[in-house]
């Protein structure tokens, strides 16, 4: 195919994402238990005093905008971190990040300093950066970063965490238990805008910077001894990219809680519609993981209406099912990742 014929691929493929994550925002304004006809949403945003107006500027903006946004990040996450390791398997919480911040907000609970005023998110992130500081100090020698043994270091951490927080489980009252469960299965009711804007633009900033790295990811996927004959300082890539991708996935994690799949699953679908290219690939996986997550968000508000699911429950069965179906793919047999 040549240059050009590639070009406009590419080019119709994200134009097809960015419109299907436009019809996804509007769909998910008007759906749920009060629906909405999209022709009346002009008329309930001029009209403040309406409940209608509440419902849509207080809630289902700010959760279309916040599932945008962490479902896009993750999503960058996970692709920019299986292409640094070399393996299709990992996605941004491997790395302990989301343990270290299931640790923070346990703590919070259980020594009542989340009721101090200080939201779940600052102890979330606290503990993101934590694990963060761990990770990076024990992964370097020499002052070279091994990837392998960050990657080993990470699971260690997770699984400590993890150990961690069950301790502290078995140690606290039923209604303690009731917030800790609740946060570890994600959710997207965030209802300060500032918080939910900043994500948004933060989000969009970090996939601007990772574009700039595109150039680099791609000779690191002929190995990185192959990668610095190319003339690809790939220690200070590798350490670069380590620190945006662990802050933004703590960004998400404190503000939602654990939202597991969209940094595993939505890295190997960009790939398969779109290639592995990453100065198109980085962008792809953005849209698409913003779109699944919109969607995940509308199935668990809908499913049992008026109740609502757990996003983490959506995410980790619609996830799980759309990975065995990816693996059946003849381009994963062929050797795709």
């Amino acid at each position: 195919m040549s240059r050009k014929r590639k070009g406009m691929k590419y080019t119709l493929m994200l134009s097809i994402s960015a419109l299907l994550l436009v019809l996804s925002s509007l769909f998910s304004l008007v759906i749920g238990e009060v629906p909405f006809s999209l022709a009346d949403v002009p008329s309930i945003l001029s009209d403040p005093s309406s409940m209608e107006h509440g419902i849509l500027t207080h809630i289902r903006i700010p959760r279309t905008i916040l599932a945008m946004a962490i479902g896009g990040s993750l999503s960058l996450c996970g692709v920019i971190l299986q292409g640094i390791y070399r393996n299709p398997l990992v996605e941004p919480y491997t790395l302990g990040i989301s343990g270290g911040a299931a640790v923070g907000v346990t703590l919070a609970i259980v020594t009542g300093l989340a009721m101090k005023g200080i939201p779940l998110s600052f102890f979330g992130f606290a503990g993101a950066l934590v694990t963060i500081f761990l990770v990076y100090t024990l992964s370097i020698r020499n002052n070279r970063m091994s990837t392998g043994k960050m990657l080993l270091i990470g699971v260690m951490i997770s699984f400590i965490s993890s150990s961690v927080v069950m301790l502290l489980m078995s140690l606290t009252n039923a209604e303690q238990l009731h917030g800790i469960i609740f946060w570890t299965m994600g959710s997207l009711n965030e209802t300060d805008n500032t918080v939910v804007f900043t994500l948004l633009g933060i989000s969009v900033i970090m996939l601007g910077v990772t574009i700039l790295f595109a150039v680099p990811l791609n000779a690191m996927r002929l190995g990185e001894a192959k990668a610095r004959h190319l003339g690809i300082n790939t220690t200070v890539i590798i350490r670069i990219l380590f620190i945006i991708t662990s802050l933004m996935t703590g960004s998400c994690i404190a503000v939602a809680g654990i939202i597991g799949f969209v940094g595993l699953i939505m890295p190997h679908f960009s790939r398969l519609i779109i290639g592995t290219d990453y100065r198109v690939l980085l962008p792809s996986a953005f849209l698409n993981g913003a779109i699944f997550l919109i969607w995940c968000d509308i199935l668990a508000r809908i499913i049992i209406s008026p109740n609502e699911l757990p996003i983490g429950v959506i995410t980790g069965i619609f996830g799980g099912i759309t990975f065995i179906i990816i693996l059946s793919s003849r381009r994963i047999k062929a050797g795709l990742l």
